[in-house]
C-alpha cells in the first residue's frame, strides 16, 4: 500500500480506502462487513469513511465495533451530516444546531473521542457558510474533529469557504469528496485544479462506477439478482449497453497489463497527484485484495491514450 498526503494538510492516507455507503450496517451480512474491514487494516488501508445517514446510523456502529482493536491512532477515520437524521425542521442541513448534535450523535456511535475528518456532506443555501463553518472550528478546537472537509461542492463553493474561512481565521477545508471515475467526470475541469492550487485533496467515491467498472455485468439483460444493481433502480440505470462496450475494450487493455479491470479503473484515477485515495465498497474480503493491489500501478502515457480513446 502506498500513501498519499491529504490536501495541504500533513497527514497521509492510503491510496485506496474502505467505505461504508450501501454496505456496512445493511446490505451487507455482518460477518462479511467485519472480515472486509478487518482484511483491509491488515493490507494497510488506514482510511476509513462513513457518515451518519448510512442505514442511519448502522454503519457507524459497525464501523466503530470493528476499529476498536486498532490503536486509535493507527487510522483515520471519517464522518459526515447533511441528510436528514429525522422528521424535525433541525434534523438536516448545516446549521450549528445539526452540525454539533451530529457530530455528538457520530462520535457515540463510532464509540470514538475524535474523527479525523468530519465533511459537510451536501452544499446547505439555508444555512449562512459562517455559521456552519464556525461549529466546526469549534469541533476541531475542542479535539471531537481535527480536519474539515466537504462533499460534493463546486469549486465556487469551496473558494466562498476558504475565503469565509480566512476572514474569521477558522480552520480551512483540507479535503473534498466528489464522484469520479470513467464515466464521471466533471471533477476534471474545476474542482481538480481548484484544489490543486489551494491545498484541497480529492477523497473520491463511486471509482468503480458501482462495480460497473470491474466487468461485472455482462449485459443489461443479465444483471444478477442478488445484486445491488437489480435491487436499486438508479443504480441500474447506470448501466447501458454503450457503458459496457466500453468496459470490454477496457478489459483487453487491462488484460495486455495483466491486471483487472477495476485495478485499471483505479489505477486511472490515482493517476491524478491531487487525488488521494480512492474510496472503494467491498461486502466480501477478496474484493479488498483485489482493490488494494492497485495502489502503485503505474500507468504508461501509451495507456492512458488508449484509455481515453475508449472513453470518448
Amino acid at each position: 500500500m502506498q500513501y498519499r498526503r491529504l490536501g495541504g494538510s500533513g497527514v497521509k492516507v492510503s491510496e485506496i480506502s474502505l467505505g461504508s455507503w450501501l454496505t456496512y450496517g445493511g446490505y451487507v451480512e455482518k460477518q462479511n462487513a467485519v472480515q472486509a474491514i478487518e482484511k483491509a487494516y491488515d493490507l494497510g488501508i488506514n482510511f476509513f469513511d462513513t457518515a451518519n445517514v448510512y442505514e442511519q446510523g448502522a454503519a457507524e456502529v459497525l464501523l466503530g465495533e470493528t476499529l476498536k482493536a486498532y490503536k486509535r491512532e493507527s487510522y483515520v477515520l471519517a464522518t459526515k451530516a447533511f441528510w436528514p437524521m429525522g422528521e424535525g425542521p433541525n434534523d438536516r442541513g448545516l446549521s450549528r444546531k445539526h452540525v454539533i448534535e451530529q457530530a455528538n450523535a457520530s462520535l457515540k456511535r463510532l464509540g470514538a473521542d475524535y474523527v479525523d475528518i468530519f465533511y459537510c456532506h451536501r452544499y446547505d443555501p439555508a444555512t449562512p457558510l459562517t455559521e456552519t463553518l464556525r461549529a466546526i472550528d469549534d469541533l476541531i478546537r475542542s479535539g471531537k474533529v481535527l480536519y474539515a472537509g466537504v462533499s460534493e461542492w463546486t469549486a465556487s463553493q469551496m473558494a466562498d469557504a476558504l475565503a469565509t474561512a480566512d476572514r474569521y481565521l477558522l480552520d480551512r477545508i483540507v479535503v473534498s469528496q466528489p464522484i469520479y471515475n470513467m464515466f464521471e467526470r466533471y471533477i476534471e475541469k474545476e474542482v481538480i485544479p481548484y484544489g490543486e492550487k489551494n491545498g484541497i485533496g480529492q477523497v473520491v467515491f463511486s471509482p468503480l462506477a458501482q462495480g460497473l467498472l470491474t466487468g461485472k455485468y455482462a449485459s443489461v439483460a443479465d444483471i444478477p439478482a442478488d445484486s445491488r444493481a437489480n435491487k436499486l433502480e438508479w443504480m441500474r440505470k447506470g448501466i447501458t449497453e454503450e457503458k459496457l462496450a466500453k468496459v470490454r475494450a477496457l478489459s483487453e487493455i487491462a488484460s495486455e497489463l495483466e491486471i483487472s479491470t477495476g485495478q485499471l479503473a483505479l489505477a486511472w484515477i490515482l493517476r491524478q497527484p491531487n487525488v488521494a485515495s480512492a474510496l472503494v465498497g467491498a461486502s466480501r474480503p477478496e474484493q479488498v485484495v483485489e482493490n488494494v493491489n492497485a495502489s502503485g500501478i503505474q500507468l504508461s502515457e501509451d495507456v492512458l491514450a488508449r484509455v481515453e480513446e475508449i472513453l470518448k
